[in-house]
């Protein structure tokens, strides 16, 4: 396990470590993930009791949350579930389930790209950014809907000790996500990608008109497959697995 060195290069303590996600705490990619992060340190699960994808940096202030022990089914990993938002998950994790402080928030695995335009609204960097925030060092995970997941199971424990050791400044998150293709497909490993700024989505609301009359819109959207090279989306579009660092403002 990765230990926390003191200024002498001492080995003083393992590290902390919670996990959160957006997809919920039943998400089986969430499990993939704390199995993965046990080899690094101490892991608690604080993530949301249902779906809360694209609730971008959303948190609860007009009611309490309720935080539950939850029988998540890894070995030596606390859980919890929550039934506020992902950056609520991360601010009361940090403050009253990690003993102390964690020294590191992972969010993910994402079920679906969290690349260009989309971050914006993803709950799963949300809680990145959010430990970011306070000043704990932070990774967000995601892949395509259809990713094969033997590109994670090949990539994930080498780029999470990467990210782990490489410093950040304050208000920055790592940011790691998988391609949308077959394990022979990919390419390897694109690194230190700038988030894409090209247009990612062509999209507008389709209406319907309701039996009692009223209209109902549902968004439809067509996805641009075409980006700036050295980009996140340029990374994916190419089955690279793409990594680079996100900005919190401020």
């Amino acid at each position: 396990m990765l230990k926390i060195l003191n200024n002498r290069g001492h080995k003083e303590k393992q590290m902390k470590i919670l996990i959160t996600n957006d997809d919920g705490i039943d998400s089986p990619l969430l499990k993939k993930l704390a199995v993965t992060a046990k080899q690094f340190g101490e892991v608690y699960v604080v993530a949301p009791d249902t779906q809360r994808s694209a609730v971008s940096h959303g948190f609860t202030y007009t009611r309490p949350i309720t935080v539950k022990e939850y029988p998540f089914g890894v070995e030596d990993v606390k859980a919890y579930s929550c039934d506020g938002l992902p950056a609520d998950c991360v601010r009361v994790g940090i403050g009253n389930f990690v003993p102390g402080k964690p020294d590191l928030v992972l969010a993910g695995i994402n079920h679906g790209y969290n690349i260009g335009a989309d971050i914006q609204y993803s709950g799963t960097v949300a809680a990145a950014m959010e430990a970011a925030f306070v000043g704990v060092h932070a990774i967000a995970v995601s892949q395509g809907i259809h990713s094969d997941g033997r590109i994670a199971d090949t990539y994930l424990s080498e780029l999470l000790k990467e990210c782990i050791e490489k410093p950040l400044e304050r208000n920055q998150a790592w940011n790691i996500n998988f391609p949308d293709c077959s394990f022979e497909e990919c390419k390897g490993i694109q690194r230190d990608c700038t988030v894409s700024k090209d247009l990612f989505y062509d999209d507008g609301y389709e209406e319907e008109t309701n039996a009692d009359g009223a209209s109902s819109y549902s968004i439809v959207a067509r996805r641009i497959w075409k980006a700036t090279p050295g980009t996140d989306l340029a990374a994916i579009i190419a089955n690279y697995v793409s990594v680079g660092i996100v900005n919190n403002i401020g």
